[in-house]
C-alpha cells in the first residue's frame, strides 16, 4: 500500500531522514521505532505531506504522491494523528467526530444545530466512537474528559475519515499504564481491519500491535522484521533496545 523510496529531509546541516526505503503492506500495523531524535516525526510527516522530502519518492497504492500537499493525500486515503491531540475542546465528542465525517463526505460546515440533526452524519460519528469506546461519552464535552480518552477521540476522528491507511504519532503519549493498555485494546480491534503506520515508543504497545517493525536511528532504518527478529536482531539491541 505504501512505498517510500531513497527518502530524505535536511535541516541545515543535519540529515534527518536519511536515504530512508520502506514497504508497508495492506491491512499489516507496521511500527517505526527509534530512540528521541531519531528522525520517527519528520519521517511520518513527510509521509502525510506536512514536510516536503528534499529527495526521494513516496507511494501510496503505486501512484507517485510525493508533491501532493497534505489535504490532496488526505482525499487519496491518509489520515493521521498526532503526537499532541488536535481536538476542539469545547465541543462535545460527538461534534469532533461529525467534523471528520463532514470533511469526508465534502460537506459546508453550517451552525451544529442543524449539523447534528443529519442523522446519516451522526449515525457515522457514533459508529467511530463506538469503535474506540467512546460511544457512551458521545455528548460529553471534550474538555471535560481525561487525556487518555482525548487519544481514543482523535483516533476515532482519523476513523471517521475512513483512510486506507492511518499514520499514528505516538498514540499513547502522555498516558499511564492503564490507559496505555486500554488505548492498546483497541488498536487490536483495529487490526486486521485498516493499515496503520505507527511510530510509538511504548515497547509494550508495538509488541502486542506491530506485525512488522523497522528501526530508525539517526534518520536510517537499521533493520525491519518481525517483533521476534527485532527482538534478537545484534544491531537493533546495541543502538536502542539494550543489551541483555
Amino acid at each position: 500500500m505504501l512505498e517510500i523510496v531513497n527518502l530524505e529531509k535536511w535541516f541545515g546541516g543535519i540529515k534527518a531522514v536519511d536515504n530512508v526505503n520502506l514497504r508497508v503492506n495492506e491491512n499489516e500495523i507496521h511500527a517505526i521505532i527509534g530512540p528521541n531524535g531519531a528522525g520517527k516525526t519528520t519521517l511520518i510527516s513527510q509521509v502525510a505531506g506536512e514536510l516536503k522530502a528534499d529527495s526521494g519518492q513516496i507511494r501510496f497504492r503505486n501512484e507517485d504522491i510525493t508533491s501532493l500537499r497534505p489535504a490532496q493525500r488526505a482525499r487519496k486515503g491518509l489520515a493521521r494523528s498526532f503526537q499532541i491531540t488536535s481536538v476542539m475542546l469545547p465541543m462535545t465528542l460527538l461534534e469532533n467526530v461529525s467534523i471528520a465525517v463532514q470533511n469526508r463526505k465534502g460537506h459546508s460546515f453550517r451552525f451544529w444545530k442543524s449539523a447534528l440533526d443529519d442523522n446519516e452524519l451522526i449515525d457515522e460519528a457514533i459508529q467511530a466512537l463506538r469503535m474506540v469506546g467512546l460511544d457512551d461519552r458521545a455528548h460529553r464535552i471534550a474538555n471535560e474528559v481525561s487525556h487518555g480518552e482525548h487519544r481514543q477521540l482523535e483516533i476515532a476522528m482519523a476513523i471517521a475519515m475512513e483512510p486506507e491507511l492511518l499514520l499514528l504519532d505516538e498514540p499513547t503519549a502522555g498516558m499511564g499504564p492503564e490507559e496505555s493498555t486500554d488505548l492498546i485494546k483497541i488498536l487490536q480491534r483495529v487490526k486486521g481491519q485498516k493499515t496503520i503506520l505507527l511510530i510509538e515508543h511504548d515497547m509494550d504497545a508495538v509488541f502486542s500491535l506491530a506485525d512488522q517493525i523497522s528501526v530508525l536511528v539517526y534518520g536510517r532504518i537499521i533493520a525491519t522484521g518481525t517483533k521476534e527478529e527485532i527482538r534478537a536482531n545484534p544491531e537493533v539491541q546495541q543502538a536502542y533496545l539494550g543489551e541483555g
